[in-house]
């Protein structure tokens, strides 16, 4: 069972730790004010979810493991441009080397946060459906899903924003978000059958 702690602050929930003995899960005041018991119990379930899954630590892996690949490959293929391309025999790496580092180093950690995003916008439908199974009805988490469709998310500070409530995001920044549109979740949930 992880801690429980309640925060001052507008309606938002979050998990934290990095393993499933040592979590924490925190719901604001603003949420546990705003909801009704069952709609509290849905989002806990949700947070529980998200211990039970191991999210919090696999985020961080999955974002561990992609930033080294891209380091990687930005130097392979620094080396590549700086030897081949621009045929360098000189024993230092030259100019190219360098200025592709940089620049792949820019664009593949671009497209990295975009994977990562995809994972943690796929592990709050797993957290979602945690909180169902939980409440043996997918009706509460629905609820809570529309009840913070309809208010504004408290915010937490950047290094809790993957683990939090998110805002709509539109365009090319849904490529970013950490949570998926409310609605879509809503949909999910009730395509479930639960």
């Amino acid at each position: 069972m992880p801690e429980v702690a309640i925060y001052e602050g507008e309606p938002n929930a979050f998990a934290t730790g990095a393993f499933k003995n040592s979590a924490l899960v925190a719901v604001s005041t603003g949420l546990l004010q705003s909801m009704s018991k069952e709609e509290v119990e849905a989002v806990l379930g949700h947070e529980i979810g998200h211990v039970a899954n191991g999210d919090m630590v696999t985020l961080t892996l999955i974002q561990g493991v992609i930033n080294t690949f891209v380091i990687f490959l930005s130097r392979v293929i620094g080396y590549v441009i700086d030897r081949v391309i621009l045929k360098n025999e000189n024993d230092a790496p030259g100019i190219g080397y360098w200025a592709s580092v940089i620049v792949l180093d820019i664009v593949l950690g671009v497209l990295a946060t975009i994977i990562v995003a995809w994972f943690s916008r796929r592990r709050e439908f797993r957290a979602d459906a945690a909180s169902a199974t939980l409440m043996g009805s997918s009706r509460p988490m629905i609820n809570a899903l529309a009840r913070l469709g309809g208010l504004e998310p408290g915010e937490l500070p950047a290094q809790m924003k993957a683990m939090g409530i998110a805002e709509k995001p539109g365009g090319v920044r849904a490529l970013f978000a950490s949570h998926p549109p409310i609605e879509d979740r809503i949909a999910a949930l009730q395509s479930s059958g639960r």
